[in-house]
């Protein structure tokens, strides 16, 4: 029993052929992956990155969230990435407080805010809503349409404010599913 040699290329251009080729089969992985991650990148999810303080505690400034419209139906407590022109600064981060056909009324002296008139649980909240920014309470939202506000209600731009107030739901990019990044805050939201 001796050891058996490999079989060896009987010239160079044969081992050049077997390198080409090998060469050749990464490159063609590495397209069909980048093409999937942009595939479902662009239609099924977006990594879209916060801007600002308005969400905290539930979100922080520079966190990447997970962001989805596939199928999505707009949804008191939804968190949800809002875009239209007269954004001064491009999409915003919001919670949903209520939907069309809904009545919204905030107790600003108790920072109580209501839907239909029943008080909502906030836990998610980083204190009670003090500031009025404009719109007189109570108001309707129409059919189409969502009342948002942010979590951080004292530092937020949001309904109350005439710039913003009831926003179409056309102008949902998309439901936050989950935090990416950093890694020390990743996981779902809620």
């Amino acid at each position: 029993m001796g050891w058996q040699k490999k079989p060896q290329p009987e010239n160079a251009a044969e081992q050049t052929g077997r390198f080409s080729n090998s060469l050749f089969e990464w490159g063609e992985a590495l397209i069909f992956s980048l093409l999937f991650v942009v595939i479902v990148f662009t239609f099924l999810f977006r990594l879209i990155g916060v801007s600002g303080h308005s969400m905290v505690p539930t979100l922080q400034d520079k966190d990447i969230m997970i962001v989805s419209n596939l199928g999505y139906t707009p949804a008191r407590g939804d968190v949800v990435v809002l875009n239209k022109k007269s954004f001064t600064y491009g999409p915003i981060v919001k919670r949903i407080i209520a939907v069309g056909g809904d009545t919204v009324d905030i107790n600003f002296a108790e920072g109580v805010v209501s839907v239909n008139g029943e008080a909502l649980d906030e836990p998610y909240i980083n204190e009670p809503t003090w500031e009025a920014e404009g719109v007189a309470f109570p108001v309707t939202v129409p059919e189409g349409s969502v009342f948002v506000m942010g979590d951080n209600r004292n530092a937020s731009t949001d309904s109350r404010d005439p710039r913003i107030g009831m926003v179409d739901e056309r102008y949902i990019i998309g439901h936050v599913l989950a935090v990416a990044l950093p890694f020390q805050s990743m996981g779902k939201v809620a």
